[in-house]
Order: structure tokens, then C-alpha cells, then sequence
């Protein structure tokens, strides 16, 4: 059986959950959690489920987003999957970061108030601005704008960035499978490609 699989049998047998001792006060924060195949072992999903929910993710939205990480970390082999997700009510990034940590889950928290360098950002990972576009999705001229100060990243930049800042490898392979579904999608079906009618050559009157 899989962990996919082994999960869904799991959560059904755990029934409807009634009572979650919920946070009772707290702000927003943006999480990035991360899992591979090799952190299948101290995995319990269940527990990672409700460290969600407790702080007022519904259940069935924390269910499907543990469940979406198993099984892209199902599919990646040896690579990390991360997922970004924004956390309704926070007692303490720390709190949340540490029942993630003992549920088996790696997590850092994305501070959606800190100041953006993206200079120091792409120094930090040792890329060119050309490379740095290339792996994330960037123009290169854009990073230049952002880092001579012509211009300044927007709201949702801005979020990006801080999300790679937090978690580079995560967005790295997450942004790859993004382009490649795009590219697969983009393919001809076997179904759409027009046969090719065959022609004969036909020999010619003999000499």
C-alpha cells in the first residue's frame, strides 16, 4: 500500500473529528512546508493534519494539503516538495513550527512584514541575475529594476520572493514541475496528430 493510500485509510478510520482544541487568538502567517520520501518514516500525518486545524484551517482543507504533499513526494523520488500555504490564526510562527517539527513535517515561516533585499537574496544562493530569472521564473530585467531601486516589487512579488528566500529549493522544484506540466499540456495528443497517409512509390515504364 502506499502512503497515498495508507493516509486516506487512516483518515477514514479516524472518523469525524468534533472536537479540536482550536487557538483561540493569534494573526495570519504564511507557512512553506516541505516534505521527501526520506521523511516518510517520522511522518504522522494525522497530527500534521490537526496542527492545521487547531489553528483554523478546516479539516478537510488541512487533510487535502498533507495529502497533496504525500503524494507529490510520492512522485519526486529523492527531491523535496514544498507547498506555501497561509495559516489563518497563529499563536506564535514558533508554536506551529515546533507541533509541525514533531508531527514529522519541515516547515519555516515566510515573515510577510520583513523587508525584501533581492540582491542579497540572489548573492545568498550565488546566482546571476540571468540564472537567478531562469530558475524562478523572473525577468532578468526586472531583477536589475528591483535591485537599482528604479522600481520596487509589487504585493505579490514581493511574497515570492520572500517565499524563495524562505525555502529556494522548494520553489526551485515546484516552479520546474509547473513549467513541465505547462509543456505537457501544451504537446499534441497521440489522439490529435493527423495520420499520415503512406504514398508508394510507383515504378516507372521501363526503358
Amino acid at each position: 500500500m502506499s502512503m497515498k493510500s495508507s493516509l486516506r485509510a487512516r483518515f477514514e478510520r479516524l472518523g469525524p473529528i468534533r472536537d479540536i482544541e482550536r487557538v483561540q487568538s493569534g494573526s495570519r502567517g504564511r507557512f512553506v512546508l516541505s516534505l521527501s520520501r526520506n521523511d516518510w518514516p517520522g511522518l504522522n500525518a494525522i497530527a500534521a493534519t490537526m496542527a492545521l486545524a487547531k489553528r483554523g484551517m478546516k479539516v478537510s482543507a488541512a487533510k487535502k494539503l498533507i495529502d497533496e504533499l504525500i503524494a507529490d513526494s510520492e512522485k519526486a523520488g529523492v527531491s523535496t516538495c514544498s507547498a506555501s500555504l497561509q495559516v489563518p490564526k497563529v499563536e506564535s510562527p514558533a508554536a506551529l513550527l515546533a507541533d509541525l517539527r514533531e508531527a514529522g513535517v519541515k516547515a519555516v515561516h515566510v515573515d510577510q512584514k520583513a523587508d525584501v533585499n533581492v540582491a542579497a537574496i540572489r548573492k545568498k544562493l550565488k546566482l546571476t541575475r540571468e540564472q537567478f530569472a531562469v530558475r524562478y521564473g523572473l525577468e532578468e530585467e526586472t531583477i536589475k529594476g528591483w535591485e537599482k531601486g528604479v522600481r520596487a516589487p509589487d504585493t505579490a512579488a514581493k511574497s515570492y520572493l520572500r517565499v524563495i528566500a524562505s525555502d529556494p529549493g522548494g520553489v526551485r522544484v515546484a516552479y520546474q514541475r509547473n513549467v513541465a506540466g505547462e509543456l505537457q499540456a501544451s504537446l499534441p495528443q497521440a489522439s490529435d496528430i493527423p495520420r499520415q497517409s503512406v504514398r508508394h512509390a510507383t515504378p516507372g515504364p521501363k526503358t
